[in-house]
């Protein structure tokens, strides 16, 4: 089977999960990561995240409502960082089943998709 590109992913759907499959394997996690520009496993590869730094705080807002809007419409919810004023961070993991699906990496390529405004 062949890793799917963004592309391929973002016109996938999330599908509800409510446990009671694996998660993915750190190895099959690491095998999806290109599709998946600026994304990292955490250090238990249970989970994926990616940083940004807004250019202010009310930017870093903006975009943690994009994020919401697309979460609620994938019925997928991440986890939601802000450090500072402007540092801004997802992670994403299937509550469900502890640990990475499919869906994980679909939502992924659908939020590198949203805009952002960044530090210059």
């Amino acid at each position: 089977m062949s890793t799917p590109t963004a592309d391929e992913l973002r016109r996938k759907s999330c599908v509800a999960c409510e446990g009671g499959i694996p998660p993915l394997s750190v190895e099959q996690a690491r095998a999806l990561l290109p599709s998946v520009e600026g994304w990292s496993l955490t250090h238990d590869g249970q989970r994926i995240r990616r940083s940004w730094v807004a250019r202010n705080f009310q930017a870093g807002i903006d975009f943690f409502d994009k994020v919401a809007a697309l979460a609620e419409e994938e019925g997928h919810h991440p986890d939601l960082h802000l450090e500072g004023y402007r540092n801004v961070s997802v992670e994403l993991w299937t509550h469900a089943i502890g640990g990475l699906s499919e869906n994980d990496f679909i939502l992924a390529a659908k939020i590198n998709a949203l805009p952002i405004a960044l530090k210059r």
